[in-house]
Parts: C-alpha cells; structure tokens; sequence
C-alpha cells in the first residue's frame, strides 16, 4: 500500500504553522482521526471481493456487475486523488477532509441499504469520490499539525496501523458477511465516519497552502475519469456483448480521445494534476512501469481469489477473508529489513529478486485444482500466499524509495502521488483485462464439459443462460443429486481454468516488471538525473 502525499511545494509552508495551528495534547487526536478515516477507505477497497458472492446471490449479479461493484469506487478514487489533495491545498484541508468523510459514510449508508446491483455500483463511486478527497488530506494534516521533528514518527504511525487496519478488514468483512449481512460491512463505516467528524472538529485545525497559485486542474482530472471509464467499460462488456458491439466500440475510441486530450492538457497546464516532466527521469519511469505490471499483477490477481476459494473451494466468507493474512504478517514483519535493501544493494537487484519472487507466487496459485475446502488450505494456498507475500516485501519499500529518489526534492511529493495513482490505476485496468481472459477460458471449459454430460437438456439450457455469472451459476432446482454433482463440478473446473490463466498471466506481469527493474532503473547516476529536470 502506497501513501497519498502531501502535495509538492507545500511542506515548507505548513512546517511553519505546526506548532501554532495544533496543541501537543491535541495531535494524538488528530493521529487518532486521520488513521480512521484512512483505514475506512483502504478496508472499503479490499472487502468488497469477499463480499461479492454474496451480492451477487442477492441480485442475481452477472459477474461484470461484480467487477463494477469493485471497478465504480476503484475508478474515482484513482483518477481524483491528485487533484483531491490539491483541493485541500487551496480550500481548507480539515474543511476537504470533512467533505470527503461525508461523501464516504453517505455513500457508505446507501450501499447497506440499496436495493439492486446498478444503485449499489453508483453508491459506490460516491465512494471513491470521498475517499480522493479525504485520503491526502490524511497526511496533509498530519504534517500541518505535527512539527518537523515530530512528523516522521507520526506518519510512520499513520501507516503501521493503517497498514494493519487494511489487512484485518477482509477478516472482519467476512465476520460481518457470515453472521449477519453484507450490508453490515458498509453500514460499519457510519459509526466510524461519525466519531472521526467529531475528532476532525474537535481537535483538527483548519490550515490551507497559503503560497499555492493557479487554478486546480479540474479539467485534467474529467479527462482522467472519462478516459479510464469508458475504457473500463469497453473492456468488460466486450465478454458480454462481443468486441464488435457499437456502444464497445464507440466507449473505446472515446477513451482513446480522452486520454490523448488529457495528455494535451497536462503538457499546458500551468499546476497539472500529472506532471509530465517527472518522467524525464528513467528511475522515474522505470519504477512506475514497474509499479503498473506488478500491482496490475496484484489487484487483478486478488480480485478473483476470494471468488474462487468462496465459489468454488468451498471457503466460508470468514476464511477467504483471512486467507491472505500470512501474506500481511510477512510484509509488515520484513518492512524494515526491506527498506534498507537499496542503500546496502542499490535499487536494481532488489526490484529484480522481489518482482521474481512475486511471479512464482502467482504460478504457485495455478496449480490447485478442485480441492476439499478450507482443510487443504496449508497444501493448496498457504505456500503461494508466503511466496507472493515474500516478492512483494522485496519490493515494496525499494519500488518507493526509488520513485522518491527519482526526482529532485521539491517534486517528490508530486512523485508519490503519481506513484500512487499508478498503482491504483493499475488494480482498475487489470480486472477488467483478466475478466476477459477469466469469461473466455471459462465459456470455452464449460461448453466442453457440459457436452461430456448425459443431462436433460431443460437443466442445460438453465446453466448456459446464466454462463455470464461464471462461478456462481445456480444448479437447476428439479436436477437429482448426480446431475447437480456433476454439474457442479462442470462448473469448478471450469472456473479453476480461467484462474489458472489470469495467474500465469500474473506471473508474467511480475517478470515483466523484474525486466523494465533491469533495464531502466539505476542506469544513470545521480548528477544526470537532475541534469534531467534541467532540460
């Protein structure tokens, strides 16, 4: 998990307000509210997928309107969060950050209590538009209320715990979806939503970036969204209304417009929301390209596990929550070994080894077929699990420390906003490409096993007119128990087939980003990268 940033230029500005603008007393306090609004919007990013059987059992979901239940929030969330913490440069950053905490929970409340899949999709892209207000300001905050001397601890707490936050959230979510209802898993958000309002105005104080100039790139930021949405769109309902559908295709000649547009924008503009000139550095780039194959990787990945091990494995909500918890417990246990691994190595060989590692873990999940629920987990999951967590705790904390280095001081928080943003961007990409991957490998199972079967051709044809919900299909009521067997098993494998696909492919995202580790990062040395910026 990345950190949104404070935005470039501002941190000398907001160094001299600390000590008047907040008392010690109160700056626990603010630590206190800042961590849990954070942890809402980075718990809310992961439990969905746990959640997503059970909504789709409730709406009778098709299973790209699970990928948008995920793809709404990721989508907003991703395109505005730089243009979010600009907002709070320039208006108020405990006024944005209250905003975006009201957004969150009113969103939140309505996800509990909507009443179909497409109300439930538009409450969650509120969503994500509160938490690309509220997120950078997080840290915005901290570092307005904390002294220079004090700051480092407290961000460093802010992301301990809302690195472990993050990772119990799945546990809980499954807790919450097993024993009372998924809708209790977003209506948890407004208790906390509540006391982190009263904490932000209680003990916040408000502080602005009294020397930002220009206006904020709003236009940059509509591009963004139009861009990625219409891409994402074209993607994934090319799996259900083919490649050559008009609405398919005018969505991506419209993303590719928008995209352009965009770029235009960001060259011109004189505060843009992407600045283009930080990739004048070859560390730069190197380490987003990177960051782009193996989060894709990564959130494309781990969208579809908790399907299969719920779906199809057998998995409780409770136990495919937990599932990925050695993979927290080594990250964050290794995180300070890790993070000095570039100043004993360099940066290359450990963006080389980590990506590496992380490919095996992805081609370890291949290889469980069928198997016999949560009671074969430490054979089946449990070692891809601990190889995946140990490549990405190789290169999580040097892929940041050299996106920081990459770029001259006064641009590096600009650096790991953009950082940021890819990471995300990547996850939103990959599950709609791998939903193609996942749709086609598993139409193609199911067709070939479903002709092996001597079933009626009544419970056939109720089985290929719900093929669009892939695992979740329902069995034929009036079937008898060998035919609701077998084809249940038509059905497992057929899944476990295409998941095999996106893990390879997964694997082969990871080594690609070991590839761009060594040819793009470290080659030049320190006096040419800021040779760089001067060009």
């Amino acid at each position: 998990m990345t950190a949104s940033p404070v935005r470039p230029g501002t941190e000398n500005a907001i160094a001299d307000e600390a000590d008047s603008l907040c008392k010690r007393s109160a700056r626990p306090w603010v630590l206190a509210a800042t961590i849990l609004a954070s942890s809402m919007v980075f718990i809310d990013g992961t439990v969905v997928n746990v959640a997503l059987p059970a909504l789709q059992r409730a709406f009778g979901a098709s299973a790209s309107d699970a990928q948008w239940v995920v793809e709404s929030y990721t989508l907003f969330l991703a395109a505005l969060l730089l243009v979010g913490g600009g907002a709070g440069d320039r208006f108020g950053r405990r006024r944005v950050f209250a905003l975006g905490i009201a957004l969150f929970a009113a969103a939140s409340i309505w996800c509990g209590l909507t009443g179909s899949v497409m109300q439930l999709i538009l409450a969650r892209a509120v969503q994500g538009i509160g938490g690309a207000l509220l997120v950078p300001g997080s840290l915005a905050l901290i570092s307005a209320s904390f002294p220079e001397n004090e700051r480092g601890k407290a961000i460093g707490t802010w992301s301990g715990y809302t690195a472990i936050t993050t990772a119990i959230g799945p546990v809980v979510g499954g807790f919450l979806i097993e024993h009372v209802s998924w809708r209790s898993a977003f209506l948890i958000n407004a208790p906390i939503a509540l006391l982190v309002m009263f904490l932000t105005f209680r003990y916040v104080p408000e502080s602005r970036d009294r020397n930002a100039k220009g206006s904020l790139d709003w236009l940059g930021a509509a591009l963004a969204s139009i861009g990625l949405g219409c891409l994402i769109y074209g993607l994934i309902e090319s799996s259900n209304q083919g490649w050559s559908n008009a609405a398919v295709v005018a969505a991506l000649i419209l993303a590719g417009l928008a995209i352009a547009f965009f770029i235009r924008v960001e060259r011109r503009h004189p505060t843009p929301m992407l600045p283009l000139v930080l990739f004048r550095s070859r560390d730069f780039s190197g380490a987003n390209l990177l960051t782009l194959m193996l989060y894709a990787a990564l959130g494309g990945g781990l969208y579809f596990l908790p399907l299969n091990l719920i779906l199809v494995q057998g998995y409780s909500a409770l136990g495919a929550g937990a599932a990925l918890l050695p993979f927290v417990v080594l990250m964050f246990s290794l995180s300070r070994w890790s993070g000095g691994l570039v100043e004993r190595y360099g940066a290359r060989l450990p963006l080389m080894i980590g990506p590496a590692v992380a490919a095996a873990g992805f081609a370890c999940f291949a290889i469980p077929g069928v198997g016999g629920g949560a009671r074969d987990y430490w054979t089946d999951y449990f070692p891809a699990v601990l190889v995946l967590g140990l490549g990405m705790s190789i290169s999580v904390a040097p892929l940041t420390t050299t996106v920081m280095n990459a770029v001259d001081q006064n641009l590096a928080g600009a650096a790991s906003g953009v950082n940021n943003a890819v990471s995300r961007a990547a996850g939103l990409l990959a599950i709609a490409a791998f939903g193609i991957v996942m749709s086609a490998a598993f139409n193609v199972g199911l067709d070939r096993r479903l002709d092996a079967l001597h079933i009626a051709q009544d419970e056939l044809r109720m089985v290929q007119a719900q093929r669009a919900k892939l695992a979740a299909i329902e069995l034929p009521a009036g079937a008898g128990e060998p035919e609701r067997s077998a084809l249940k098993d038509a059905i497992g494998q057929s899944y476990v087939a295409g998941f095999r696909w996106v893990m390879l492919i997964c694997a082969g995202l990871a080594l690609g980003g070991a590839l761009s580790a060594w040819r793009l990062i470290g080659a030049r040395s320190e006096n040419n990268k800021k040779t760089e910026f001067e060009m």
